[in-house]
C-alpha cells in the first residue's frame, strides 16, 4: 500500500508575503549579528530579532497551512541564506577601489568578513533550530483542528517552541563557531537566557498578530 505524500498548501496571498519576509530575515539575521545589544542586564547579539521573526513566521505558517508547508518554507530559506553568503565571499575577494577610504574598507571587512566556522555554524543552527521549532509547535497542537484552537494556546505553543529551539540554536552555533578558540560556557548560558526571555516575552504577541493578519489577508484577497 502506497503512503500518501504530505500535503503542501497552495500559495495564498499571506503565504506569499510571509515567504518574502522570511527570505529577507534569513539574510538580515547574519548581518545584524555583528552587534551586541544590551537589554537591561541581558546582552544578546542583534541577529536574534530577525531570527525571532523567522521563528514566528515558521510557526504561523505551520498554524495556518500545516507542518509540511512550514518545513518547506524553512528548507527554501537556505536559498537566500547560502546565496547571500556566496555573494559576500565574492565581494570580499574582489579588489577594493583605490578611491575607497581605508577606514570604510576595514569596517566593511570587519562586519562582513565572517570565518568559515561562523558561516557553517549559522547554516547548521538555522536549519536545525527552525525545523525543530516547527516540529515542537506542531506536536503541541496535536490533531485538533487549527480553527478550534484558542488564541491563548497559540501564544503558549509559539513561546514554548521558540524557547526550546533557541536553546538548540545557541548550543549549535556557539559550539561550531567558537569551540577551541576561547571558553564558551558563560557565552552559551548568557545567550540562552537572553533568547529564552525574548522568546517568552515577544513571540506570543508576534505570532498571534501574524496568524490574525494571515487569516485576514487570505480572506480578503483569495
Amino acid at each position: 500500500m502506497e503512503t500518501a505524500a504530505p500535503r503542501v498548501h497552495a500559495l495564498t496571498p499571506a503565504l506569499f508575503l510571509f515567504s518574502l519576509v522570511y527570505g529577507g530575515m534569513t539574510v538580515l539575521a547574519g548581518v545584524l549579528g555583528n552587534k551586541q545589544v544590551a537589554l537591561g542586564p541581558l546582552a544578546v547579539e542583534a541577529g536574534i530579532f530577525p531570527f525571532l521573526v523567522l521563528v514566528a513566521l515558521s510557526s504561523t505558517v505551520a498554524e495556518l497551512y500545516g507542518r509540511p508547508t512550514a518545513n518547506r518554507l524553512v528548507l527554501w530559506g537556505f536559498v537566500p541564506l547560502v546565496t547571500s553568503m556566496l555573494i559576500i565571499l565574492l565581494v570580499l575577494v574582489l579588489p577594493a577601489s583605490a578611491s575607497m577610504e581605508p577606514e570604510r574598507l576595514a569596517a566593511f571587512e570587519t562586519i562582513l568578513g565572517q570565518s568559515p566556522r561562523l558561516m557553517a555554524g549559522g547554516i547548521v543552527a538555522y536549519g536545525t533550530s527552525q525545523l525543530l521549532n516547527v516540529t515542537i509547535f506542531s506536536l503541541l497542537r496535536g490533531k485538533a483542528p487549527r480553527e478550534g484552537r484558542a488564541t491563548g494556546m497559540l501564544a503558549v505553543r509559539g513561546a514554548i517552541a521558540s524557547a526550546l529551539s533557541q536553546i538548540v540554536d545557541t548550543l549549535l552555533f556557539i559550539t561550531i563557531a567558537f569551540y577551541g578558540i576561547f571558553p564558551i560556557g558563560e557565552l552559551i548560558l548568557g545567550q540562552m537566557l537572553a533568547k529564552v526571555v525574548l522568546s517568552l516575552v515577544l513571540i506570543p504577541f508576534v505570532i498571534t498578530g501574524l496568524v490574525t493578519a494571515g487569516r485576514s489577508l487570505d480572506e480578503k484577497y483569495s
